[in-house]
């Protein structure tokens, strides 16, 4: 596999890199990359042969979104490059700035039609593009009707505005309900689902990837290495610096728990044998799971990308796959258990039968 091994993007004809750029990284932050290094990254992923870059309105207060479209223009290209942006999130008030304030625009955020459409011509102005071919709604927003933002992004397609939109960080119900509402009307709907998703957070597999399946979605997993932790740069005696594991991100200090600790230990083992680093191999199993389309990863120097990239033509065999699967393998929760082979023979008089798309 290489980054040119390209993937169509849930039910859609947009194509993809099996990696996705994330450039959260780009600009001022506490895990920032100034445009110098920035440049380099988004370079060598292009080298590379890397077509998909994805950005928010709301990383580093938009310079993300300025640098990306400044480099695309450097380069001319535009015409080949997936360019994804997101919307949702409100500046005044996101943990991805690290801002909780109070008394901000609550039309500011949200998945209202009124805060689409002005979130929308600030990135294509931040951009210097006149559409985006895939806009994430970054976050659910636990108000706004499904029919409104199905409506409005419905609308915004057929205008031209945007090419497809994609659902990020919405509980599967809400990816489900959007999906088959625009079936029903016969308007544009959602091709894909953003997610944690990466070998010690598989919690996803219960309900969003069973939905994504079913409503032509693809996955795409953010945090692959769990921020940092599968990379097996910290130790379990000593999380003292743990550095994005800690202060205001989303992955706050859970991943260090005695399951983790087993997994990371697995993983070892399996990147020894693979002579990589556990981080490659990490990622390598995550662009094998059945669903998952292109996985998002960022960087900070082009060094970092260049580890990332090589991961994508490490092939994992049957044995360490089924090693890795077990070790992480979640809990069975009440709708995960309805799946099991258990229940399948009860209703099935005790005949193993696969599900379509298994």
């Amino acid at each position: 596999m290489s980054l040119t091994n390209f993937r169509a993007l849930g039910r859609s004809g947009l194509v993809v890199s099996p990696l996705c750029l994330g450039t959260m990284t780009f600009g001022p932050g506490d895990w920032g990359a100034d445009e110098a290094a920035s440049r380099g990254i988004f370079n060598a992923y292009r080298d590379a042969g890397g077509n998909f870059v994805d950005t928010a309105d709301i990383y580093s207060g938009g310079v993300s979104e300025e640098l990306v479209g400044k480099f695309i223009r450097e380069t001319k290209s535009r015409d080949d490059i997936v360019l994804a942006t997101k919307f949702g999130f409100n500046g005044s008030s996101s943990p991805l700035t690290g801002t909780a304030g109070g008394g901000g625009n609550p039309h500011a955020g949200g998945a209202g039609a009124k805060n689409i459409h002005r979130a929308l011509d600030a990135s294509l102005k931040r951009l210097g593009t006149d559409h985006i071919d895939l806009y994430w709604m970054h976050i659910w927003d636990g108000v706004t009707p499904v029919e409104e933002i199905v409506q409005t992004l419905g609308d915004l397609v057929r205008a031209g505005k945007i090419r497809h939109y994609a659902f990020s960080d919405t509980p599967a119900w809400v990816a489900m309900k959007a999906a088959t509402i625009a079936s029903e009307r016969r308007i544009p709907g959602p091709i894909a689902m953003q997610v944690e998703y990466s070998l010690v957070a598989r919690g996803v597999e219960a309900e969003h990837f069973s939905a994504a399946r079913e409503a032509g979605m693809g996955v795409m997993p953010w945090s692959p290495l769990a921020g940092g932790f599968l990379t097996g740069k910290y130790k379990r005696d000593d999380t003292a610096d743990t550095g994005r594991l800690s202060g205001a991100n989303p992955f706050g200090d859970s991943k260090f728990t005695d399951r983790n600790w087993l997994v990371l230990d697995a993983l070892r083992d399996v990147a020894a044998e693979l002579a990589c680093d556990p981080a490659q191999a990490a990622l390598a199993w995550t662009m094998a799971r059945p669903g998952v389309t292109s996985t998002i990863v960022g960087a900070r120097t082009a060094a970092q990308l260049a580890s990332n990239i090589a991961a994508a033509s490490i092939r994992l065999n049957d044995d360490q796959m089924n090693r890795l699967n077990e070790v992480s393998k979640p809990a069975d929760g009440f709708t995960s258990s309805l799946a099991s082979p258990v229940i399948r023979k009860m209703v099935y008089g005790g005949h193993d039968v696969t599900g379509w798309g298994e």
